[in-house]
């Protein structure tokens, strides 16, 4: 019995130990998994040291971390730097009153007692940083319950952004006093208004703006109605005759335009096709009722966001020159017509005749068609300038083309050609029709009595030598020569006729005047 029960607590204590063994093993593999996660939350607390490291010292801007007692948590080298704080190994080393006795305590302190986002800028007071100006957003922390857990201190170098605005302020600065003292009239609009407007219509699905605008009339004025004036200088108020920029309200309604919905409709057209600048003569009347005639330049200047939100409008009074212009025009049409007419009868001269024979012949053998001249001389034309004298002779001479002018229509026309000749050129006249306008003209001088005017009543005669164009010549001054050679054929042989010109003298035809028309 002593045996077995030796035997059976041999065999219990066995089993105890295999079974406690196993405990062992067990607590030393969950004791393996254990040293393995803390192997790994070691390695995820470094990343996460490394990282906060490499956000202290590599962080683009200044980051500071206050909680609600006034305690730095944090802290990067940059916001050291900004806040002029010495070096430090780690964040333990630096006391709460070093942040809140530094530049920005003031603000740490109001942005944790009043729960307030604050940003300022101030200059930096550090030497060899190249920073001169630095701006400051603190941002308050708090629970879910809104109670103030600490504050976020940003920091960030604006010197750069500082000296461009300062570029700028001192650009619109020039800006303003170039605009306020140019001789230049200029205008200051906002078409922002307008652009958005432009972009509504673009995406409803308009593309032609011009065909748009030109169908719908009424759109012209609502759009220029959107474009708003924001200022003149001295110089647009004097051209636009009106004493102060309060009469500018309402834009160019100062002045009536000519063609104003053309106007509007260029401008329109320019703001929604992008156009930067536009360039134009234009006519107004200002409220004074005097017309004036600018040159209009209209220039957008460009922003970033192309809003449109300055256009500038200069105009150069440019109705003097226009006047000098025009008279010049007068001047030089003048001076054309009196090159080109006779001064004492008013009819075209040689100069005009061969300029405009040559042509007239030149349309005429390309059309096919005929030209006829007549040359004309007054019979005895001496013997009246020796009873009446020479300026009573100048007289029937213009009194004898003005008969002259009255037979002929256009495009038919007369020259004075030289003293007492005359020359009648007819396009599209065959010989047979130049005979027959001959002989009109030669009844005409003969019913008509000239210097009565003077008291006197001079009756005259004259003779005609005709030559057709192709077929007595073929240019201009075979033509005219042609048609002298006539004339001097009848001179030779007792004038007071009408005679065509032929190359064999005895075929050439002679008409007597009848006295009828």
């Amino acid at each position: 019995m002593e045996d077995a029960s030796r035997t059976h607590e041999v065999g219990t204590s066995r089993a105890q130990l295999l079974a406690e063994l196993d405990e062992l093993r067990s607590r030393a593999s969950r004791i393996d998994d254990l040293e393995e996660r803390c192997r790994r939350a070691e390695a995820a607390m470094q990343a996460v040291e490394d990282r906060g490291l490499l956000w202290r010292e590599a962080a683009p801007m200044g980051i500071c971390t206050v909680d609600g007692q006034g305690l730095v948590t944090a802290i990067n080298r940059k916001m050291r730097q900004m806040l002029s704080l010495p070096p430090c190994e780690s964040d333990g080393c630096l006391t709460p009153m070093e942040v809140l006795e530094s530049s920005i305590g003031d603000m740490v302190r109001r942005c944790l007692e009043n729960k307030e986002s604050i940003v300022f800028e101030q200059a930096h007071a550090g030497f060899n940083t190249g920073w001169e100006h630095l701006r400051f957003s603190l941002s308050p922390v708090c629970d879910a319950q809104g109670a103030v857990m600490g504050s976020m201190v940003f920091g960030e170098d604006i010197t750069e952004l500082n000296h461009a605005q300062q570029t700028i302020r001192e650009s619109e600065k020039r800006f303003r006093m170039l605009f306020t003292s140019a001789p230049i009239p200029m205008m200051e609009r906002d078409a922002s208004e307008l652009k958005v407007y432009i972009e509504k219509l673009r995406a409803s699905g308009v593309t032609d703006f011009r065909k748009y605008v030109e169908t719908n009339p009424s759109e012209a004025n609502r759009c220029m109605a959107m474009i708003k004036t924001l200022n003149c200088n001295a110089a647009f108020l004097n051209l636009m005759e009106v004493s102060d920029v309060v009469g500018m309200r309402n834009g160019l309604g100062v002045a009536r335009f000519e063609n104003s919905e053309t106007l509007a409709l260029e401008i329109l057209v320019i703001l929604a096709e992008g156009g930067l600048t536009n360039e134009n003569e234009r006519g107004f009347t200002t409220l004074k009722g005097n017309k004036k005639i600018v040159l209009v330049k209209t220039l957008v200047l460009s922003d970033p966001e192309d809003t449109f939100s300055r256009v500038i409008v200069a105009m150069i009074d440019i109705s003097q020159r226009k006047q000098a212009e025009e008279a010049l025009r007068a001047n030089e049409k003048k001076f054309r017509e009196q090159a080109m007419h006779d001064g004492l009868t008013g009819l075209y001269n040689r100069r005009y005749l061969y300029a405009s024979l040559e042509v007239l012949i030149a349309s005429a053998t390309s059309d096919n068609l005929p030209v006829s001249v007549i040359f004309i001389d007054i019979d005895h034309f001496k013997e009246v300038v020796d009873i009446h004298g020479h300026l009573n002779g100048s007289q029937v001479i213009r009194e004898l083309a003005a008969t002259i002018r009255g037979a002929l229509e256009t495009p038919a026309y007369a020259v004075a050609y030289a003293g007492d000749e005359f020359v009648a050129v007819l396009p599209g006249f065959r010989d047979t029709q130049a005979v027959q306008k001959a002989l009109d003209i030669q009844h005409r001088i003969k019913q008509s009595a000239y210097l009565r005017d003077q008291g006197a009543e001079v009756r005259l005669q004259a003779s005609f030598g005709i030559a057709t164009f192709p077929d007595d010549a073929k240019d201009m001054r075979g033509l005219l020569g042609a048609a002298d050679h006539a004339l001097f054929a009848v001179k030779k042989n007792g004038r007071d006729s009408v005679r065509l010109y032929r190359q064999d003298p005895d075929s050439a035809a002679i008409f007597q005047g009848t006295g009828k028309r």
